[in-house]
């Protein structure tokens, strides 16, 4: 297996963290909506060769608090800065994808002293009305599914398929998420309102933003994003989509182990 379950209760609510031991600077990763812990194992069996590496199951998600009352976006930032203080990750180097990606961007503006380097996989500042496409996307998943297999095929088969079957609990009728619609759908009311901005420009640690062919940020809010804060080292990966950290392992791989070994735990 390789790791170890962590738990960190904030408020009353249970986060559970994949702990993958490790020594150097600290990595804590993120994933996003409706996602789960599982979806960065292969990353983080790289990672912990040089940093201390911990997958966090958000909440509402996974192994966490499956209905908190408070799915606001500072509540998701106020966990990751627990997870950060409980677990001695201070300096922490923040990866996160989509949902994760924004929380990670969150924290960074909120907190600068708990992180050195921010890494963004397909997420950034802009607000969206994404609350009706999540809720249709959802609802069609034809849960429960009838086999592990059929998971695959809904999600499009191959890794990305896979990861997504991956996060999936087995009962007696079939294979179901282990989150609720309504609580996904709420956990993205605020971008639905504004945009993120005044956090993004306040950010001032090394930045990474790993950004797909395919993929849901605007041309026009990345280019927003380089104006805005010049030095941020953007790469575009070709052919791929929203989930590309687990469409193309081996180049985020890549990306994220060569910007962490000259930015993680230095700071801005």
């Amino acid at each position: 297996m390789g790791w170890t379950e962590r738990a960190v209760v904030r408020d009353g609510v249970r986060l559970v963290c994949r702990d993958w031991g490790g020594c150097g600077p600290p990595v804590p990763l993120l994933h996003g909506l409706a996602g789960h812990v599982g979806e960065w194992d292969a990353l983080a069996r790289d990672l912990r060769r040089h940093h201390r590496v911990v997958a966090v199951d958000q909440r509402g998600h996974g192994a966490s608090e499956r209905r908190p009352r408070d799915v606001s976006r500072a509540a998701y930032v106020a966990d990751v800065a627990a997870v950060v203080r409980d677990l001695g990750l201070r300096r922490a180097a923040l990866v996160g994808q989509s949902l994760g990606g924004h929380t990670a961007l969150l924290t960074a503006a909120a907190h600068p002293g708990l992180v050195s380097a921010l890494v963004l996989v397909e997420a950034g500042p802009g607000g969206s009305n994404v609350q009706a496409q999540i809720g249709a996307w959802l609802d069609s998943w034809p849960t429960p599914f009838p086999s592990r297999e059929a998971a695959v095929a809904h999600h499009g088969g191959g890794p990305v398929g896979e990861g997504w079957a991956a996060g999936l609990e087995r009962r007696d009728d079939g294979w179901w998420p282990r989150f609720d619609r309504d609580v996904m759908v709420d956990s993205v009311a605020e971008n639905a309102r504004r945009s993120f901005w005044e956090e993004w420009t306040s950010i001032a640690c090394p930045t990474l933003v790993v950004l797909a062919q395919s993929g849901i940020v605007p041309p026009e809010e990345f280019d927003g994003m380089l104006r805005r804060r010049p030095r941020t080292v953007a790469v575009g990966v070709p052919g791929t989509g929203h989930d590309l950290h687990m469409e193309r392992l081996a180049v985020l791989t890549g990306l994220v182990r060569s910007f962490l070994a000259e930015h993680a735990g230095h700071g801005g």
